[in-house]
């Protein structure tokens, strides 16, 4: 028997698109509109409860989930919202943003509420408790990065290979002719909070250290400007013997500050050392002369927004619902970026 995801694929739509259509409760153009309704011909698509009845029982709004702290600003997550509220227009899903640290709690409120129809989670643990709370509602769940692929083998998630990532820019700093090199890490709280990203990382300059054999060292950042400039000094201020000539740099939020302290230091970019960025935002001109690995936040938006509405298609009870699809999850390979070229020591 067809089913609505059938006739999205054989319309080149998604599932949530075939049901605007049936439905007539969102402006679909023409041309769709054709596509669909000759879909569902050439497949005898019999909807087993009305499209009507389904809008009425949902919401057209996924939730999307980033733990902040109240007064602190980061620009990687207002990018991926913004991103990420595009791509789910898309779809014709509007988007409710929860920034609660927790995150249980609410997720749970929402989910038995009935205010989204999916969640989407973002600065996703190792383990993380919310992943737990929403698999026992069986409330539909996309990840915007990923913990462990163990945990996680049930849930659908798209992330960039923060391993590799880090593992790269080591690996090709060491090709550059580098052989002393610190990894500033992400901050003392992501680790300690086990954010996937942040242990990833981890893994990754370990492994490029034993691959390559370079003295890497490896040093965690703070989300303390005054820390931070502690620490830097602590690994950079050395015996000129055993000075570090590179820096690889994961924990970009303090960025700024961490380019003013080297100048403070006396440490001239790229001449006395090279910094290498991992997970920098695309497109910021202030960044373009540094060698550096980008986050492909509108390629990873967009793909956990599909991976939400099929989510939602495949919720047991949907009308048209398809069997459980086999769950996607999407590592990223990174790359350098072009023009990105690491000078030698």
């Amino acid at each position: 028997m067809a089913t609505i995801k059938d006739v999205a694929e054989r319309a080149g739509v998604a599932p949530s698109t075939v049901s605007y259509v049936l439905s007539g409760s969102r402006k679909i153009s023409e041309e769709t509109q054709n596509a669909v309704r000759a879909a569902i011909r050439e497949l005898g698509y019999h909807p087993r409860a009305s499209a009507r009845a389904l809008r009425s029982a949902r919401s057209d709004v996924i939730v999307l989930a980033v733990p902040r702290e109240t007064g602190k600003y980061r620009a990687m997550d207002g990018r991926f919202a913004i991103e990420f509220s595009d791509a789910a227009r898309e779809h014709g899903y509007d988007v409710l943003m929860m920034t609660d640290q927790d995150g249980v709690g609410g997720l749970r409120r929402i989910a038995r509420s009935g205010l989204a129809d999916a969640a989407v989670l973002m600065a996703v643990q190792v383990q993380d408790p919310r992943v737990a709370a929403l698999r026992e509602l069986r409330f539909p769940t996309a990840l915007l990065g990923h913990g462990s692929e163990h945990d996680e083998a049930d849930v659908p998630w798209v992330d960039l290979d923060w391993e590799a990532a880090v593992s790269l820019a080591v690996r090709e700093t060491a090709a550059a002719g580098h052989r002393r090199i610190v990894f500033l890490s992400s901050a003392d709280h992501e680790i300690e909070a086990r954010r996937g990203y942040a242990m990833h990382g981890l893994d990754g300059a370990r492994a490029a250290a034993a691959h390559t054999g370079a003295d890497v060292r490896i040093q965690q950042s703070s989300g303390d400007p005054q820390v931070l400039a502690k620490r830097l000094r602590e690994v950079l201020l050395t015996d000129p013997a055993t000075r570090p000539t590179a820096l690889v740099v994961q924990h970009l939020i303090l960025l700024p500050e961490l380019l003013r302290e080297l100048a403070e230091l006396g440490l001239k970019v790229p001449e006395d050392l090279s910094v290498v960025l991992v997970g920098t935002l695309p497109d910021e001109p202030a960044l373009a002369d540094f060698p550096r690995i980008e986050l492909p936040v509108g390629r990873m938006s967009a793909a956990v927004a599909e991976l939400a509405v099929a989510a939602i298609a495949a919720r047991p009870g949907a009308a048209g619902t398809a069997p459980a699809p086999e769950v996607s999850h999407q590592l990223i390979t990174p790359v350098m970026a072009e023009g990105a070229v690491i000078p030698p020591p």
